[in-house]
């Protein structure tokens, strides 16, 4: 029922180490199908896949960054970001989203304090 009233994009970047432990793969699968216009999905592989653009492993941040300027576009635009995991991707995250406001002519602390109060931003990790 949700799905046929959800008028915006859900983007989301999974990053796990192996195409193995892809969660729900089947299911995200079937939405993209049915739901071209309403869905992204990009994958982080850290043990398999291409590498990032320094030649490392693909991280979160690494997927998240190639994107950047998508992803900043939506935040200005009122999209919401959730990030969801292990807590000890989040600095990795956070330095990636410095040097993209840097790049920007941002102040991170300045830009991460603005999403927060608009309640565009989400952390749940352990």
């Amino acid at each position: 029922p949700a799905q046929k009233n959800f008028q915006g994009l859900a983007w989301l970047f999974l990053g796990v180490a192996n195409k193995d432990a892809l969660l729900y793969d089947e299911e995200f699968q079937v939405y993209l199908r049915q739901n071209p216009d309403k869905m992204r999905l990009d994958y982080a592989l850290s043990r398999e896949g291409p590498l990032n653009k320094k030649g490392g492993k693909m991280y979160i941040q690494d997927k998240v960054e190639e994107y950047a300027d998508e992803v900043f576009d939506a935040l200005d635009k009122g999209a919401h970001i959730y990030f969801c995991g292990l807590k000890g991707m989040m600095p990795g995250i956070q330095d990636m989203l410095k040097d993209v406001c840097k790049a920007k002519g941002l102040d991170f602390e300045e830009y991460l304090e603005g999403i927060k109060k608009k309640g565009q931003w989400h952390v749940e990790v352990y």
